[in-house]
């Protein structure tokens, strides 16, 4: 049995981000497989589209980022206290105290646990830890839902008090992309890295394992997309290979000219970059911190620091399927694996 509708609550409902893009085309596709689809918001970032109804709670202070969180749960409380929505399933991106589904798209906090006591001990952090505790663990809370198996494999360890609530994971849709065809010139390869946050994404790594791959291999060159190139040019003080920093940049003719996507990321709660590399039919190598793990060959997967001669093998062997692999993953395949959930919910209610 589906619920009479669903209500997306999020703070920034558009396009501007990961987690609010992943929010934003599921809405959508939602819709367009005929479920009734409401959106509790701050802001609305892009037109609204047809036959989706949007709650704005009104922008506030976003700073500190702990006590909006706060706030916003908070409004959204009071918001669904005023409004009476039988048979509507509340699923939330955020940390509210509302919702029966809740989506994880990065890492715990409770990863703070890790770190020494006296970096524990401030406001921020048990304020934190209270509301993500609550957001997974609460009593109306029937699944939790990770983006990634790393993202899973956290919220187990964190979080035992999930137990059976803790769902299927859910990874983002994917855009279809040309397809990059096998080069006919091999004088060159063009290793592509793209990410604006490019010391969590691993640039600094990657360029250790070009220079290895150099040495063996004086082919090889380097594009970079993302960052602007005042931010990261001195990374690449002496290096023996070619480098093009593009920074923002439309990723559609970064896949066409690169051969294969390098991400030996340090956390990576997915990874887009990763998937869409791979419809484009780029071969792409990661870490193992990387949640798009799960969507590559295991060949392409590297421990986290592992020798730079192990990237390199892996690059070799990854580089010959170039223009061959394939991924493909619609945003109606993410709406449809929410429904079943949503059915499931429901069925047990």
């Amino acid at each position: 049995m589906k619920p009479d509708g669903v209500v997306q609550i999020v703070r920034r409902f558009g396009p501007v981000g990961g987690m609010e893009t992943y929010v934003w085309r599921l809405t959508r596709a939602l819709r367009e497989l005929g479920i009734p689809v409401r959106v509790i918001c701050e802001t609305v970032h892009a037109s609204v589209p047809q036959g989706i109804e949007v709650h704005r709670l009104g922008s506030m202070a976003r700073r500190p980022r702990w006590l909006a969180a706060w706030r916003f749960s908070g409004r959204v409380s009071r918001f669904v206290s005023r409004h009476t929505w039988p048979g509507w399933l509340f699923h939330s991106h955020e940390a509210t105290a509302v919702h029966q589904v809740t989506t994880f798209h990065g890492p715990p906090f409770a990863r703070v646990l890790e770190r020494p006591w006296w970096r524990r001990m401030s406001p921020r952090v048990w304020g934190s830890l209270l509301l993500e505790r609550r957001e997974v663990c609460g009593p109306q809370v029937r699944c939790v839902v990770p983006n990634s198996v790393l993202i899973r494999q956290m919220l187990e360890d964190y979080y035992p008090c999930i137990g059976e609530r803790m769902g299927p994971v859910i990874a983002p849709g994917v855009d279809a992309f040309p397809r990059r065809r096998p080069r006919a010139d091999v004088s060159e390869i063009v290793v592509g890295f793209a990410g604006r946050e490019w010391r969590r994404k691993g640039l600094d790594r990657t360029v250790r394992i070009l220079r290895a791959w150099y040495s063996a291999n004086p082919r090889v060159r380097l594009i970079v997309a993302g960052p602007s190139a005042s931010e990261v040019r001195h990374l690449f003080a002496h290096v023996p290979f070619e480098v093009s920093l593009l920074g923002d940049v439309d990723l559609h003719d970064f896949y066409a000219r690169i051969d294969l996507l390098l991400h030996p990321a340090r956390m990576e709660p997915f990874g887009m970059v990763v998937t869409e590399a791979l419809s484009a039919g780029v071969p792409a190598v990661v870490s193992d911190q990387c949640g798009a793990r799960s969507e590559v060959h295991p060949s392409c997967i590297v421990p986290e620091h592992a020798p730079v001669e192990q990237w390199v093998q892996a690059c070799e062997r990854a580089i010959l399927h170039t223009g061959r692999v394939s991924y493909r993953r619609s945003w109606l395949d993410v709406a449809r694996e929410h429904v079943a959930l949503y059915e499931q919910i429901d069925a047990q209610a």
